[in-house]
């Protein structure tokens, strides 16, 4: 006659198994969040240098004119009927808490800069760059 033993896991065996797991979390977690930062930091970067270039394009084909971009993105997303489209549509921020956001903020001088600006456009120098979340100007 056999007699039946039940097999489970102990209480210790889980907890040894749980703390392991925890501890696994705690190394992988913080490499996809600096994995999400830097993402977001290259997608920034990519249209920065994007509408940077596109900016250059619409001056040289309009005669040294830069586009009305200190109001709106109008000029570089409306269809031009000579040179078409510039850009398919505002640019999109992504370092900031609203990746929607696509204000431009007018400094005269890189210290005028609001954490509320998803693009500052630096008049004196006249030039495009963009703000993260803790109002920081990036310039690649």
């Amino acid at each position: 006659m056999r007699t039946q033993v039940q097999r489970a896991f102990t209480l210790i065996e889980i907890l040894i198994v749980v703390v392991i797991l925890g501890i696994l979390a705690a190394i992988v977690i913080p490499q996809f969040t600096n994995a999400s930062e830097e993402a977001a930091n290259n997608s920034a970067r990519s249209q920065l240098q994007t509408v940077r270039s596109q900016i250059e394009l619409y001056r040289v084909q309009h005669q040294g004119v830069l586009p009305a971009i200190l109001t709106d993105w109008t000029d570089l997303t409306d269809m031009d009927p000579t040179f078409g489209r510039y850009l398919q549509q505002a640019p999109r921020n992504p370092m900031v808490i609203d990746p929607a956001l696509t204000t431009l903020c007018v400094a005269g001088t890189m210290a005028d800069v609001g954490v509320a600006a998803g693009w500052v456009w630096d008049a004196t120098e006249e030039q495009l760059y963009v703000v993260d979340a803790a109002g920081e100007v990036l310039d690649w």
